[in-house]
């Protein structure tokens, strides 16, 4: 990794947010040797002083503090969506580079002013679609492009996940448009709907409904979701979504090729004509109640760092970020004016 243009060999960073999602930045940080975590930043004094003391950092109350500390080059946010785009503007125009937890912004208008200001500013705009690291989508990625089976004929996705009332009624933001900016399109399904164009590629049209079944009464936002997709190769995709399940399973991304199917279930299975399976196992599985969210945030992290030292583009950055918003503002307007929306 190259030096920062100050000569700096470290890159100070700092966490606004102190969730449940910024331990797994803050721990992929302190593993990096070439990364000090300075300062979090949090609203609730009692979360910002308990990470600061868990790892032996500065912290703020208000993110303002952590955005006029001159030693902090890099930011991550790790807030409820609706401030986002508020917080990641700001970052950039004080001369911070930005790490965005997902959502990158609860709009495409807000992610595209976040993409002029990254633009405007010199300063990196990275979003966290961690997914795109995992070994399996890697391999996929890399055997479509090469085509050694053929064209994409088609695909299905589904995330059957479950969130249950307290989920959303504890959290003060979710479940509602203002905050959250959607169910679970936005929150939980975000991460395949970004792996299906990342694979598949511009998406032509599609044709979309949402619903809110068993929260009905308890949040203003979905909680199940369906989708027809046509992509600009002419393959097509089937995708379906909810938080309505009993538990949170494993997503399911099958991918049909003209002489191989790919399924993704934790691992990688590539189904061919005559009856053969190959296995290829996720290098870098991850246990627990979190398991889930996948295990390759560190991945993305180092890799964010390691392009800013080596003066090269992150490639999730706001352009790439943007695309998954597009699409699910889509399926809203196709459910709310039942027709097909073409892109």
């Amino acid at each position: 990794m190259k030096e920062l243009s100050d000569n700096s060999k470290i890159f100070n960073a700092g966490i606004i947010g102190c969730g449940a999602i910024h331990t797994i930045h803050a721990d992929a940080l302190m593993s990096n040797p070439n990364i000090k975590l300075s300062a979090v930043a949090d609203v609730d004094c009692g979360k910002a002083r308990e990470s600061a003391g868990r790892y032996n950092c500065r912290y703020y109350t208000g993110y303002e503090g952590i955005l006029n500390d001159d030693s902090i080059k890099c930011i991550h946010i790790c807030t409820p969506h609706y401030l986002h785009a508020e917080m990641a503007i700001a970052a950039m125009e004080h001369g911070k580079h930005v790490l965005v937890e997902k959502p990158m912004a609860i709009t495409t208008s807000d992610a595209g002013r976040m993409i002029e200001i990254s633009k405007a500013s010199g300063k990196n705009l990275g979003i966290c679609y961690q997914n795109r690291y995992n070994t399996s989508s890697v391999k996929i990625k890399e055997i479509i492009e090469a085509g050694i089976y053929g064209n994409v004929l088609g695909a299905r996705a589904f995330v059957t996940w479950n969130r249950d009332e307290a989920y959303y009624t504890k959290s003060g933001w979710r479940g509602t448009w203002s905050k959250e900016g959607g169910g679970v399109l936005i929150n939980q399904a975000i991460h395949t709907l970004d792996l299906l164009q990342w694979f598949l590629g511009d998406i032509s049209k599609l044709k979309a409904k949402v619903d809110t079944t068993l929260l009905k009464n308890i949040i203003e936002v979905e909680d199940t979701a369906q989708a027809s997709l046509t992509f600009s190769n002419g393959a097509t995709a089937l995708f379906y979504a909810t938080n309505c399940y009993c538990t949170n399973s494993p997503i399911i991304i099958e991918i049909v090729l003209e002489s191989a199917v790919l399924r993704l279930e934790d691992n990688l299975t590539i189904k061919y004509p005559d009856g053969r399976a190959e296995v290829c196992e996720e290098l870098d599985k991850t246990t627990g109640i979190k398991a889930y969210w996948g295990s390759s945030h560190k991945t993305l992290i180092n890799d964010f760092y390691s392009k800013l030292g080596d003066g090269l583009p992150f490639p999730v950055d706001g352009l790439q970020g943007i695309k998954a918003l597009e699409l699910l503002e889509a399926i809203y307007r196709s459910d709310r004016e039942g027709e097909y929306v073409v892109f």
